[in-house]
């Protein structure tokens, strides 16, 4: 246990932003699997538009580094290309 007060500080910020964190990405995941629900009931529609909402979800998680850059345009790759597949 830290001693410092600054140390426990640290801990206590570092705490707050996993737990930002594994928020951030359980809400992700939970996108990205009523995505491919929609597309593997075939409703495209809708599978467009979750598609939008993960795009933005995404690169908001990117820019607060939350994941890489380079992370969330492979994802948004990913899943475009199993939607024009499905199309």
């Amino acid at each position: 246990m830290a001693n410092i007060k600054s140390a426990k500080k640290r801990i206590k910020v570092i705490a707050k932003k996993t737990a930002r964190n594994r928020m951030v990405k359980s809400q992700l995941k939970t996108a990205i699997r009523r995505f491919e629900d929609a597309l593997n009931s075939k409703s495209f529609d809708d599978a467009k538009a979750k598609l939008r909402f993960i795009e933005k979800k995404l690169h908001q998680a990117a820019a607060k580094g939350v994941i890489h850059k380079s992370k969330a345009s492979r994802s948004v790759s990913r899943l475009a290309t199993k939607l024009n597949k499905a199309l």
